[in-house]
C-alpha cells in the first residue's frame, strides 16, 4: 500500500510499504522516472540505484524529485530552468534519476510538499534550507537577481536565527512554516 504521494501536472508518484517508489501518468519529458518519454497508464519502477529508496517525494508540473534513505536527493524529468538540481541545465529532460547537487557535507531531511511549476525546496540536516529550479519571481531564493538556480541555493529572509520546519512550492512562489 501507499505510504506517501505527490501529484505533478499530470502524473503521480508514490511510495509503497515496501520501499518501492512508482510513478504513472504523461511522460513527456521523463517525469516518470523510468528511462523513458512514454506516457504510463499503470505504475512502474522508478531505479535509485542499488539498495536506495524514497523516503520522501515532490512532483512538479514536469520533474520529480525524491529524498533517499541515505539523505541524498534526486530528481528527474525536464530541466530548462534547473529543476534537477545538478548543476545543468537541459534543453530536454533526463528520463532517469540525477543526484541533486546539496551544500558539501549537508543531507536533505525534508521537500517541499509539492514541487512547484519549476522549482523545488528542502530542509536540511544543519536547519538550513534551499531550494533550485525556476527564479523568475525569486521562489527559489528570495531574490531575483538569476531567473534559473541550477544548485541549490540557501533560501533569504527567514529572519535572524529562525528556520523553517516545512516547504511547500507553489506555482510561482514557496512558503515555509517556521520554528516559531
Amino acid at each position: 500500500s501507499a505510504v506517501s504521494v505527490a501529484n505533478g501536472r499530470f502524473h503521480t508518484c508514490a511510495i509503497l510499504d515496501n520501499a518501492s517508489l512508482k510513478c504513472w501518468g504523461y511522460n513527456n519529458n521523463g517525469q516518470i522516472g523510468d528511462g523513458s518519454t512514454t506516457t504510463r497508464t499503470a505504475p512502474v519502477d522508478v531505479d535509485l540505484g542499488e539498495g536506495r529508496y524514497a523516503v520522501a517525494i515532490s512532483a512538479g508540473e514536469y520533474h520529480t524529485c525524491a529524498i533517499l534513505d541515505n539523505g541524498s536527493a534526486m530528481c528527474w524529468g525536464y530541466d530548462i530552468t534547473g529543476q534537477l538540481g545538478d548543476g545543468t541545465s537541459q534543453s530536454s529532460c533526463s528520463s532517469s534519476p540525477v543526484y541533486v547537487a546539496l551544500p558539501t557535507g549537508r543531507t536533505a531531511v525534508a521537500i517541499s510538499t509539492d514541487a512547484g511549476s519549476n522549482h523545488t525546496c528542502a530542509i536540511l540536516d544543519n536547519d538550513s534550507s534551499v531550494c533550485w529550479g525556476g527564479n523568475t519571481y525569486g521562489q527559489s531564493n528570495g531574490l531575483t537577481t538569476s531567473s534559473q538556480v541550477h544548485i541549490p541555493a540557501y533560501i533569504n529572509g527567514l529572519g535572524q536565527g529562525r528556520h523553517a520546519v516545512a516547504l511547500a512550492s507553489g506555482y510561482h512562489h514557496s512558503c515555509v512554516l517556521l520554528d516559531d
